[in-house]
């Protein structure tokens, strides 16, 4: 103690301003610090974090493959309303997807699921730019991938499982972008009320397990799905997307009526994550 206060004492009497210059670049420096710790920063030099961020793209990229040809086949079969199929293809295959990619990842494969994870804290903002960045590259693969091996015609004529929102379009229809909007954010919340409020439950997950877990949250997203779907009544629009980047692919590559308007597929569903976390904090506390 006697040694420390001889050291301050002479290091104040030699050089003062020295002292509270260090002083402020340790307190700039600790705030820098705390800053990045809490983003995350770390985890940019994290090999597990690239690994999944290159899992979320290879399973974003096959999702929206999947749902794509799929929707378009529903809405091509010659069933007097086929639109009522497309609820049915949604939730076995987010179904089959969740199962397989929640314990790798966490099962988000849409920018909706990582914002609002992002939100709750249960992963970094550093792990959320990486995983968003590598949804949007795995819809704009899996796009190109459809472009190849797709009838273009039948593509094109159901905007690519149903993402034209405004614009006049070529046998497709269109939706005004308002109504888009509101349902984009209306079937978000659902969805998150009802699947990823079950989904953020260490001690719910735990008693159902992964398989009941999944089949909400895909259950959850079918719901929404045939909600919008019956509403709209429109080809072009095939529903609400709960996923902002599946039509990212095909508005950049094509353009035209499917950019117009595209704004929508992120505003909504962003909006939505807020006001849902803004709602949680609200809940009951459990018994």
């Amino acid at each position: 103690m006697d040694l420390d206060f001889s050291l301050e004492t002479d290091h104040q009497k030699a050089s003062p301003r020295p002292v509270e210059s260090w002083e402020t670049i340790s307190s700039t420096t600790r705030r820098k610090d705390l800053f990045l710790a809490s983003i995350g920063y770390h985890e940019f030099f994290s090999p597990e974090m690239w690994k999944a961020a290159l899992t979320e793209l290879v399973a974003t990229a096959c999702l929206i493959f999947t749902l794509t040809t799929s929707i378009i086949s529903c809405l091509d079969a010659h069933e007097s309303e086929p639109k009522l199929l497309v609820p049915f293809a949604v939730f076995i295959i987010a179904f089959l997807f969740l199962l397989v990619t929640v314990p790798l990842t966490g099962g988000h494969m849409s920018p909706v699921f990582t914002f609002i994870a992002a939100l709750k804290g249960i992963i970094t903002l550093t792990r959320a730019a990486a995983y968003i960045l590598a949804q949007c590259i795995g819809s704009i693969i899996s796009f190109a991938i459809i472009n190849s091996v797709m009838n273009h015609n039948a593509a094109e004529r159901y905007s690519f499982g149903g993402c034209t929102i405004a614009g006049k379009g070529t046998k497709t229809g269109h939706i005004n972008p308002g109504t888009a909007l509101i349902l984009e954010f209306t079937c978000t919340f659902l969805v998150l009320y009802v699947g990823v409020t079950v989904a953020f439950d260490k001690r719910r997950c735990k008693e159902l397990g992964l398989a009941m877990v999944c089949a909400v949250v895909a259950g959850a997203m079918a719901l929404a799905v045939f909600v919008s779907i019956t509403v709209t009544g429109q080809a072009g629009y095939a529903g609400v997307g709960l996923n902002p980047a599946r039509c990212l692919g095909p508005a950049l590559l094509h353009g035209g009526p499917l950019w117009d308007a595209h704004w929508v597929f992120w505003v909504g569903p962003f909006i939505s994550c807020i006001v849902y976390y803004g709602f949680t904090n609200s809940l009951p506390n459990e018994p």
